[in-house]
């Protein structure tokens, strides 16, 4: 992805945006118990900062798998970001998929309810990360 220093940092700050407003919308869809809908939120919540911390360093995937692999090349792999919140990251990433295009599979409470901290948590590194690295 061959971008300016100014069309990349836009792009940083809409996707910044963009994981803090679905965390809004999930954190309201936890409320109403839609557990299916918060685990799909809470992932593209994750997956929104995920990308725009591969984009503030240059970097860029076109699929959720390989957004999976540059984050534990680039950050988990040189001690960035952690294992735990690498392995959050990607359980999410697998709960949202299951619940997304599986049958007969159960999301409830017990599955969502657990992560919420842990996606806080998760945003707020990535997002501390991310300023560090578009300081001027």
């Amino acid at each position: 992805m061959m971008l300016t220093d100014e069309e990349r940092r836009a792009l940083v700050t809409y996707r910044m945006q963009r994981a803090r407003e679905t965390w809004a919308e999930t954190k309201i869809i936890i409320e109403d118990k839609l557990w299916y809908a918060a685990a799909n939120r809470m992932y593209y919540s994750c997956f929104y900062m995920t990308s725009a911390l591969l984009i503030s360093y240059g970097l860029a995937a076109s699929t959720h798998a390989g957004v999976i692999r540059m984050l534990g090349m680039h950050f988990v792999m040189t001690g960035i970001v952690s294992k735990e919140l690498n392995s959050f990251y990607v359980h999410l990433f697998e709960m949202r998929q299951r619940g997304d295009y599986d049958d007969y599979i159960q999301i409830g409470s017990a599955d969502v309810l657990p992560f919420v901290e842990l996606a806080e948590k998760y945003m707020t590194t990535l997002e501390t990360i991310i300023n560090e690295k578009m300081q001027p």
